[in-house]
C-alpha cells in the first residue's frame, strides 16, 4: 500500500512574478511529488488583479480571491502562507500571518536586515508556528548531489576556491522613483535581490557542515552606487578553519556572462555549474585532472530533469515539515537565516549601503535564544 502524502493548502500573498512562478510549479502534475498542493486563496491589492492572476497561473485551482492580505491570514482553510512580496514588506507580512497563527514560507531575502529577521522569528517562536525562508536554490537535488560529490566523494580533491556572479542589466536612471530597483525604502540594490544567490553558492561550495552547524566566514566587501542605489557588489569570503575562499559578485550594470553560474576549484580538478543564472542551476560538469598531468582533464556531466522551475522542491519540504509538526526546515533553519542576514548586514556596512529600516532600534534578540 502506497504511503499517503500530505496535503498543504496555500494562501498566496502578492501577485508578482515570483508568486506566479511558485504557483505554476505547485500546479504541475508530478508523479514523484512528495506532497499535494492546493492553492486555497490569493491575496492582492485588488480583486481584479487577483482574478487575473488566478486565471493566468492556476486556472484549474479555483482559489478564493481576497483584496487584502489580512483576509488570507485569517482564512481558516489555509495551512501555510506563501509570501512573495518585495523583501521590504516581508517583516510586516510575516508578522501579520504569524499573529493569525499561520505557518509561513517567506521568499528570500527574508527581511531587510538581521534585526528584522530576529523580530519575525521571535514572534514565530512565541506563537508556535512554522516559518521557513524560501531559498529555493538549497532544495534542488542538483545541490544535494553536488555537495555529496564535493565533501564525501571529494571528486575534485580538497576544495579551495569558488566564484559566482549574478549580472542582470537594469537601467536604474530610467526607472520611476517608486521602483523596487530604485527606492531604498523597498530595499533597492543587487545584494538582497540577486547577490544572495552567489553568496549562497559560496556557503554551499565551501562549507561541508549542515546549516545548523555552519561556520561563520570572514568577508571583505566593496559596493558601487548609482543615484543612491547599490548597483554592484563584490565580496571576498574566507573560512577561518580551512582557508577556503569565495569570490562572489552581483550587478545591474551588465547582463550575464555565459552559462557557467558557479565554478568550484579543488586540488584535483574543478566543477562548473551551468544554468541561466545562479538562482536556477540546471546541470554541472566535473573536470578531474588526469594522473601525472597539469592541464589535461577527464569530464563527467550531470544533468537533471527540467520540470517547471524548481519551486516545488521547497514547497514539498515545507508541506512535509508542517505535517510532521516541525517548526523549522533543516535545509534552511532559523539560525541559518539569521547568519545569512548578518553576513549581508556586514557586507552593506563595508560597502556603505544603508536602508531606512536600519535606523530602527530595539527588538534585538540573540541568535542563541533562537536556537534554544
Amino acid at each position: 500500500m502506497a504511503t499517503e502524502i500530505p496535503t498543504c493548502r496555500w494562501g498566496v500573498v502578492s501577485t508578482g512574478l515570483i508568486s506566479s512562478w511558485f504557483v505554476e510549479d505547485l500546479m504541475l502534475n508530478r508523479p514523484d511529488a512528495k506532497a499535494k498542493h492546493i492553492i486555497q486563496c490569493i491575496g492582492s491589492s485588488s480583486l481584479e488583479k487577483g482574478k487575473d492572476f488566478a486565471a493566468k497561473h492556476c486556472p484549474s485551482a479555483n482559489p478564493t480571491i481576497y483584496a487584502s492580505y489580512d483576509q488570507v491570514y485569517s482564512d481558516p482553510d489555509v495551512d501555510c502562507v506563501y509570501i512573495g512580496t518585495p523583501h521590504s514588506f516581508h517583516k510586516s507580512n510575516c508578522l501579520g500571518a504569524i499573529a493569525a497563527g499561520k505557518n509561513v514560507l517567506c521568499e528570500k531575502s527574508f527581511t531587510i536586515n538581521a534585526r528584522e529577521a530576529r523580530e519575525v522569528l521571535d514572534a514565530a517562536k512565541k506563537k508556535g508556528v512554522y516559518v521557513h525562508e524560501a531559498m529555493w536554490l538549497r532544495h534542488r537535488p542538483l545541490v544535494t548531489e553536488l555537495r555529496k560529490l564535493l565533501f564525501q566523494d571529494q571528486v575534485i580533491g580538497d576544495v579551495f576556491r569558488m566564484s559566482s556572479d549574478f549580472s542582470l542589466l537594469v537601467h536604474i536612471p530610467s526607472l520611476p522613483d517608486t521602483s523596487r530597483y530604485k527606492d531604498p525604502k523597498l530595499g533597492a540594490g543587487t545584494l538582497l535581490d540577486t547577490g544572495i544567490y552567489p553568496l549562497t553558492w559560496a556557503f554551499l561550495a565551501l562549507d561541508p557542515n549542515t546549516p545548523e552547524n555552519s561556520e561563520r566566514p570572514t568577508v571583505l566587501a566593496t559596493q558601487s552606487h548609482l543615484h543612491g542605489v547599490e548597483v554592484t557588489s563584490s565580496i571576498l569570503i574566507q573560512y577561518p578553519s580551512t582557508g577556503r575562499q569565495g569570490i562572489v559578485s552581483s550587478t545591474t550594470m551588465s547582463g550575464g556572462m555565459g552559462d557557467v553560474v558557479c565554478r568550484i576549484q579543488g586540488t584535483e580538478g574543478y566543477i562548473d555549474v551551468h544554468g541561466a543564472a545562479p538562482s536556477h542551476p540546471l546541470s554541472f560538469t566535473v573536470y578531474r585532472r588526469k594522473e601525472n598531468t597539469k592541464n589535461d582533464f577527464e569530464s563527467k556531466h550531470y544533468d537533471y530533469p527540467r520540470i517547471g522551475r524548481g519551486f516545488f522542491y521547497e514547497a514539498d519540504n515545507t508541506a512535509l515539515d508542517i505535517a510532521a509538526g516541525r517548526k523549522e526546515n533543516e535545509i534552511m533553519p532559523w539560525k541559518e537565516t539569521i547568519r545569512v542576514m548578518e553576513i549581508m548586514d556586514e557586507i552593506r556596512k563595508q560597502g556603505g549601503t544603508k536602508y531606512p529600516q536600519d535606523e530602527v532600534l530595539g527588538g534585538l534578540m540573540s541568535i542563541g535564544s533562537l536556537a534554544s
